[in-house]
């Protein structure tokens, strides 16, 4: 709970209720929107991670696929096959009718071919490869995020907030004489207030600023359709840019667990309590899955205990929702999912310095990436469709909502 009044809630007291109340008497359009949402060809209707199922996407009304660029380069310099493969996939998605926002690789992709974006001699090699891949996808993508989420440590580290600014900031002042009509932009996890203020030397650069928000899901405080309005009105008038809700989303599932469930997965690390797993902790350790170990390796910068009970990986350790982590009109069904579509996209599509929205995501997962787990809601029921590609509710939601929007 620390780290996310810390990283969250504090940011928003600071600096939202200044922007907020700004955003209000600031004109409610100007040329910038206006100019890129034409590039855009209108609001864009995107959404995270979808199927080739070109047909069933455009049947949601969805015109958009935000996709994670692969690392380019080989450490001897050639052309990886993966991005080549990638590339194809996207030429599938352009001829199929769905255009393209692309984001590109995150700091340790570069660290692990070598080239770390930390020494300053190595900054013309990611301004190099920035504008490989603008002009090698040209013909194929409307818009570019570099990069992603530089709030959270999982994608950040080991780079310093500063560095990562100057890591994005050189990519997006990189590929600027170069762009045409693609728009570039970067994104944040939540209000990130001291990101785009050390962002402000390259908001130049940038066509919109994009910004994560995930209501009801993550936290038990805030929850509220209405922090949509706050995040979003406080990062317009802060950055006097367009803006793009580059993710966000509902999870169709999971609940609180009760202390006997939850007493009966400690049981399973051979342990009976928290205080009991804390004092035992590299016994716990040796019997967790490969993914959660490798999340503490890589992530933990003290006790290894204290990351997996705290306010984020407990609930990925206990495969739960807990109480208070949902909005209140909108429980996490697929019905309750469903709902949330539909009161939210009216309410997005009445912000006139938006230029659309990415949902998050296209398909539920068969297990959470970040704990490796089934049963774990937090990253596995976001779809619109489910594992077997049948359409939930959510899915036709999105059809009766889009379909009002011009």
């Amino acid at each position: 709970m620390e780290d996310f009044i810390k990283d969250q809630i504090l940011p928003i007291l600071k600096y939202v209720p200044f922007h907020w109340a700004a955003s209000y008497v600031k004109k409610t359009s100007n040329a910038e929107v206006e100019r890129n949402r034409r590039k855009a060809g209108g609001f864009i209707k995107g959404i995270c991670h979808p199927t080739e199922d070109f047909e069933q996407i455009k049947g949601a009304g969805i015109r958009w696929n935000r996709a994670d660029i692969p690392f380019p380069f080989e450490k001897d310099g050639f052309v990886r096959q993966g991005y080549l493969d990638w590339k194809e996939k996207m030429r599938r998605y352009a001829a199929g009718g769905i255009k393209i926002m692309a984001v590109t690789p995150y700091p340790r992709d570069y660290i692990d071919a070598g080239i770390d974006p930390r020494l300053p001699e190595n900054e013309a090699r990611v301004r190099e490869i920035a504008v490989f891949m603008l002009t090698d996808l040209k013909e194929l993508i409307g818009a570019v995020q570099i990069t992603n989420e530089m709030g959270i440590p999982r994608f950040v580290l080991p780079l310093t907030m500063k560095e990562a600014c100057r890591f994005i900031g050189i990519q997006l002042a990189a590929m600027h004489p170069h762009k045409g009509d693609i728009l570039l932009g970067y994104n944040s996890a939540g209000p990130q207030a001291d990101q785009h203020y050390q962002m402000r030397p390259w908001l130049k650069y940038c066509d919109y600023i994009g910004i994560d928000i995930y209501i009801g899901c993550f936290a038990p405080v805030g929850n509220s359709l209405y922090m949509y309005d706050l995040m979003l009105r406080y990062l317009w008038s802060m950055t006097n840019k367009p803006i793009i809700l580059c993710e966000f989303g509902y999870i169709s599932g999971g609940a609180p667990k009760t202390p006997e469930e939850k007493k009966a997965i400690l049981q399973r690390y051979g342990v009976n309590s928290e205080a009991e797993a804390r004092a035992n902790i590299k016994e716990v350790f040796e019997k967790l899955n490969p993914t959660m170990q490798a999340a503490i390796k890589s992530q933990a910068s003290g006790d290894w205990g204290d990351f997996l009970f705290n306010i984020d990986y407990r609930n990925h350790f206990y495969s739960e929702l807990p109480k208070g982590y949902v909005l209140k009109k909108h429980p996490h069904t697929p019905e309750g999912q469903a709902g949330f579509y539909r009161e939210i996209f009216p309410r997005l599509a009445k912000l006139p310095f938006l230029l659309g929205a990415f949902v998050y995501c296209y398909k539920d997962s068969d297990r959470c990436y970040v704990c490796g787990q089934p049963d774990c809601p937090t990253e596995t029921r976001w779809g619109i469709v489910t594992l077997e590609d049948e359409e939930k509710p959510s899915y036709y939601a999105l059809r009766e909502t889009l379909a009002t929007i011009e």
